[in-house]
């Protein structure tokens, strides 16, 4: 059986080893120039840092003036274990999933996160340009982010501070979203923030036999029970179901992990310092700055410094009603297709935290539904019939922002 052209260039994109730290974006921004020239889109590749390009794709629309469309996505993929692979990471191979062939898996790392959304892009715009010749009144922009997968900082945080972002006018930006194993679509209209803090302490330091008042663990030890009740606290609340019986989800609470402890240089030793730190990921109901400031009341009251490696100090959320003017359309075009939004926090960080700081509005969704969460796993893939439908679902939501009024 014959594979579909659209599948094919899929496979081609998967096959382009953009993956960290050494991502191939050279043969990955040729790739995009040619998806340009055969649709007939203009093509831009800007580096804010070299060798980590910004490729924007632009299909200008009959009302230039109105705000435009940003679809975003990265092209980088996160690194892999190849000996937990069953096929080769980077080949997208083929497997049928029954003795008949009706459908297949396609395995690649990048496959769910998110290469299906980047090219199902594309394709949604294949079909309405080039085959069905359709024309969208806002203009529509395909942006190719680096570096997504190790926070952004050279790519989509560059790009938002540009005058090459403030000449899209955006209007709204569809961004990624996330499998579910269940029916409904996950729709994000915001994230959670990072909060990644070190509690440094120091003391009085000798020999291992002595009581010796004063040391960097007696002060660093209240601080992580702290912490660590705050974590049951949420950890209860994330557990306990809303009025209407319904789970929460975890972009309702802020959970705190201790992920690091250093410290001492011999088992006989008082150490002189120790370190604990923390992977915090707070709500957007929380007060950002206030919370930074209880954790620095917090070491000062038992006498440690606090250094924080990642601080995200925006909450800001995309409203999902008729405030929000392109929502009633998103919203029609996704049930139309007969799916039931479920919305979201999304309980990691995306690029979107950088559109939305930015002041545009932005929708994380991929969809993929009744689908296992495969995002940076083992032997990842999607479904062909799961891209097929991505490309529909696409081209549906894509002409109904863009002809939004």
């Amino acid at each position: 059986m014959s594979i579909r052209p659209s599948v094919q260039r899929f496979i081609e994109y998967l096959r382009i080893k953009t993956v960290q730290p050494t991502p191939d974006y050279s043969t990955c921004t040729k790739f995009l120039q040619r998806q340009a020239q055969e649709l007939g889109l203009n093509f831009q590749a800007k580096e804010y840092v070299a060798g980590k390009p910004v490729v924007i794709l632009s299909w200008p629309g009959t009302s230039p003036e109105l705000p435009s469309i940003i679809l975003n996505s990265h092209t980088d993929v996160v690194p892999v274990f190849e000996e937990f692979w069953d096929y080769p990471p980077f080949e997208a191979t083929r497997v049928a999933t029954d003795a008949q062939g009706t459908d297949f898996k396609i395995y690649a790392r990048g496959s769910q996160d998110m290469k299906i959304v980047g090219h199902g892009y594309l394709e949604a715009i294949r079909r309405l340009k080039v085959e069905e010749r359709r024309q969208l009144q806002r203009t529509v922009h395909a942006v190719f982010v680096p570096d997504e997968e190790i926070g952004g900082h050279d790519g989509m945080q560059q790009f938002v501070e540009s005058p090459e972002f403030a000449a899209l006018n955006a209007g709204l930006a569809l961004d990624e979203g996330m499998a579910n194993p269940d029916k409904p679509l996950r729709v994000f209209y915001g994230e959670r923030a990072p909060c990644w803090v070190k509690f440094i302490a120091r003391g009085n330091t000798g020999h291992g036999s002595q009581f010796i008042e004063g040391t960097a663990a007696e002060k660093l030890v209240p601080i992580i029970d702290h912490l660590m009740q705050f974590r049951q606290t949420q950890f209860q609340i994330y557990k306990t179901p809303h009025d209407d019986g319904s789970q929460r989800t975890l972009g309702e609470v802020t959970t705190a992990n201790l992920t690091l402890l250093k410290s001492g240089v011999q088992q006989n030793v008082v150490p002189e310092s120790a370190t604990a730190g923390f992977d915090i990921r707070m709500t957007p109901a929380v007060d950002y700055a206030g919370f930074r400031r209880d954790l620095e009341a917090l070491a000062e009251k038992h006498g440690a410094e606090t250094e924080f490696v990642q601080f995200w100090d925006d909450n800001s959320t995309t409203a999902t009603d008729d405030s929000n003017p392109f929502w009633p359309a998103f919203e029609q075009a996704v049930t139309a297709q007969g799916f039931d939004i479920f919305k979201e926090i999304f309980p990691a960080a995306t690029d979107s935290r950088y559109l939305r700081r930015a002041g545009v509005p932005a929708l994380g969704v991929t969809p993929l539904c009744n689908a296992p969460i495969l995002l940076h796993d083992h032997n990842e893939f999607v479904k062909e019939s799961e891209f097929l439908a991505a490309i529909d679902f696409y081209a549906a939501i894509i002409s109904a922002v863009a002809n939004a009024r």
